[in-house]
């Protein structure tokens, strides 16, 4: 092979070659439409840096930024009848589970954990928005109510993240049922004197909104999420009238006594590790005693050998 066929053809196709480049290196903020490198985004919380916007925290990057040393335990959620209505519209109930399981890597749409947040142990349950949006069916009610069950077991306090777009659909009736028997759960858990904490994320509607994300002891909220049953554009095209500005948004719900309060997601885990502890009736952990510096150590050391040196001296002349 000669020059011509070993190095120019190869240059020749490469420079007309189309390179593969991932498609999510720059992420656009809905709000501002300001382009954030991904990485940015993920080393500051998925919170964009110059507009403040609160963008979906995947479930990993949430259960990390939210544990001691980001070390958890998932636990296991109950299994339970998969399409039991046999339920199709444009397509199987069955095929869209699996699309969202393959897209996700989790079995539904609540994923549980427990660990400890500034040493005190927590039971967490996250919902997904990315696993058909968050939608409550059997499976995500099993393990909100597995959480609570696991919460009473070990003597900790119940952490939800909710993050939804309602009832899954293709459960029916089964789907709406989970509504009592969450909320049934959260009585036993109130009984048992423990206390549980919603932290609401963008979105938190429907019947999830109707339920067990609005029966905590304090209801924490992310700035900007939207939170409500109904959605405003249902809403406006009802009433047909304009609904007022950031309408069932976190500050406006907050200014209408609706949510406790507005949390930055870099302020959460403190504030959370605050209210838990008040509510357990924990002492916060006691900080620990900073070892001296070398030099101050040699000091102190050389300053009482000479306060010894000279009491020796002064024996002698008393006596």
């Amino acid at each position: 092979m000669n020059w011509i066929s070993s190095v120019v053809r190869p240059k020749i196709s490469s420079f007309w070659t189309k390179r593969d480049t991932p498609k999510n290196l720059w992420i656009k903020c809905p709000e501002t439409g300001e382009m954030v490198f991904h990485r940015d985004l993920e080393q500051n919380g998925w919170v964009v840096p110059g507009s403040g916007f609160h963008m979906r925290m995947p479930v990993v990057a949430r259960l990390e930024s939210l544990f001691d040393a980001g070390a958890y335990e998932t636990l296991a959620t109950p299994q339970v009848a998969q399409d039991p209505l046999k339920f199709r519209d444009e397509r199987r109930y069955v095929d869209r589970l699996k699309d969202a399981r393959a897209k996700t890597g989790r079995e539904d749409a609540v994923t549980l954990a427990k660990g400890t947040i500034e040493t005190l142990p927590v039971t967490v349950a996250i919902q997904d928005f990315g696993f058909m949006g968050g939608s409550l069916g059997m499976a995500a009610g099993e393990a909100i109510i597995a959480g609570a069950e696991t919460a009473i077991a070990t003597r900790s306090p119940y952490v939800l993240f909710a993050a939804s777009g309602g009832a899954r659909m293709q459960e029916g009736i089964l789907s709406l049922m989970q509504l009592p028997r969450t909320t049934a759960a959260l009585i036993a858990l109130r009984e048992a004197g423990l206390p549980y904490v919603v932290v609401l994320t963008n979105p938190t509607t429907g019947g999830v909104t109707a339920s067990y994300a609005m029966l905590g002891d304090i209801h924490i909220a992310e700035p900007g999420a939207l939170i409500g049953f109904a959605g405003p554009r249902v809403i406006e095209q009802t009433i047909r009238e304009k609904l007022p500005e950031g309408f069932q948004r976190s500050e406006y719900l907050y200014d209408h006594g609706m949510v406790d309060m507005v949390v930055h997601r870099h302020e959460l885990r403190s504030t959370l590790a605050r209210i838990l502890r008040v509510l357990m009736h924990e002492a916060p952990p006691r900080p620990q005693a900073a070892l001296p510096a070398p030099h101050a150590a040699s000091a102190e050391a050389e300053k009482g050998e000479e306060t010894a040196a000279a009491e020796g001296e002064a024996a002698p002349a008393a006596s």
